[in-house]
Parts: C-alpha cells; sequence; structure tokens
C-alpha cells in the first residue's frame, strides 16, 4: 500500500506571482513602456529575433535577458547599447515576475519604449507565469518539427502573437509550415501567426508591425 501523507500549502504560487505582475504591469504603464515576453524553445532564434527588433524598430529598446547562464544573450544585446539586465534563473526553467521585477528596478524605464524580456528556452514551464508584460511572442522554429504546437498546447494557448521562424530551411527537415500554422490557429483561433526567415529577411517587417499595433492599442 502507498503511503499517503497530508501537505500544507502556505502559498498559492500562482497567484502571488499574478501580484507581483500586476505590478510590473501597472509600472510599465506609468512610464509609457510596452512590455513584450518573448518565449521560445532553445535554438528557436528568440535572441535573433529580439536582435533584428532593436536594430529595425522605431523608439528606444530595453531587454531584460533570462537564462540558466544569462551572461551570453545579454552580451549579444549590450553590443547595440541598449539597457540590459541578465537575469540568471540557475537551475529554474523559466522566469517568475519576482525576478522580472529586481530587474525592472534597474532599467532606466523613463528612457525607453518598449521592454522586451527574453524568457528561458522553454515552451513549458513559463506557461503559467505572468511576468507582466503586455503580450506573450510565442516562437518557434521548424527544425524543431511540425508536430511541435501539437506536443506543446498550452503556450499556444496563451500567446498573443506567434512566428515561425527558420522557414528557409523547412523543406530542408522535412516540416510542412502550413501545418504548424494550422496547428496553432486550432488552439488560439484568432492569433496572428508570421512565418520568418530572420536569416533571409523574410517576415521581420510583418513583426515589427504586429508589434507596434499591440502598443498602439494598449
Amino acid at each position: 500500500m502507498h503511503k499517503v501523507a497530508d501537505i500544507t500549502v502556505q502559498h498559492n504560487i500562482t497567484k502571488a506571482n499574478k501580484k507581483i505582475a500586476d505590478r510590473i504591469t501597472k509600472e510599465l504603464n506609468n512610464n509609457k513602456v510596452f512590455g513584450v515576453d518573448f518565449v521560445g524553445a532553445i535554438g528557436s532564434g528568440k535572441t535573433s529575433l529580439i536582435e533584428n527588433l532593436i536594430q529595425n524598430m522605431g523608439g528606444n529598446i530595453g531587454v531584460i535577458a533570462g537564462d540558466v547562464i544569462s551572461k551570453f544573450d545579454a552580451d549579444r544585446f549590450k553590443k547595440f547599447n541598449v539597457p540590459v539586465e541578465g537575469l540568471n534563473t540557475g537551475k529554474e526553467c523559466h522566469l517568475d515576475a519576482h525576478l522580472v521585477e529586481h530587474a525592472v528596478e534597474k532599467i532606466p524605464l523613463d528612457n525607453i519604449d518598449y521592454l522586451f524580456i527574453e524568457n528561458v528556452g522553454n515552451l513549458i514551464c513559463p506557461v503559467d507565469f505572468d511576468l507582466g508584460s503586455h503580450i506573450r511572442v510565442v516562437v518557434i522554429s521548424v527544425s524543431e518539427g511540425d508536430d511541435t504546437v501539437e506536443k506543446h498546447p498550452l503556450i499556444f494557448q496563451s500567446a498573443d502573437l506567434v512566428i515561425i521562424n527558420k522557414i528557409d530551411i523547412a523543406v530542408a527537415v522535412g516540416s510542412d509550415t502550413e501545418k504548424m500554422v494550422n496547428d496553432v490557429k486550432a488552439l488560439n483561433p484568432n492569433v496572428e501567426v508570421i512565418k520568418t526567415s530572420l536569416k533571409n529577411e523574410i517576415g521581420l517587417d510583418t513583426v515589427i508591425n504586429a508589434i507596434e499595433t499591440f502598443k498602439n492599442k494598449a
């Protein structure tokens, strides 16, 4: 017979996180800063996308780089002379609002228009953790396989914008991009899905327009 243990839960982690996330949103709104949470698996192209956005979007951008060891991506962003804060998660597979709030305190919000938060490379753990951003952008690549959406339904249900990257190699890796689009739409019918190839500069303008549209509506 299995042993049964009674566990007393002292705090609801999700509710506690949401409370802090709401504080972050309020702080961003007070400074007229639009927050974007970028989520995606390792190798999907999140970092490259943010680099491209920094170089091509209008307005000033600040970045929070989250990773098990954040130095590598943070250093890539610093080359563009934008305010950057790295967040090391150690053994944790996602960012949470508590960590982000401390990083936000170090970002000069009065000097930026956008705050980009690069989450840890993972399509599972970040699902339940609101970071106080205005939108969540989910980035996937064809190299992950065209069943990626089916395997990670919850993150796509919470997405405000979905980007399917590296479409230039879709044939080579045997991925059906239309299947990926349809899988996203089956989970989240109203979400915009943009196909990109950052290497070939395909779709970047559409991504910029989509983010700017969200900001204008906020």
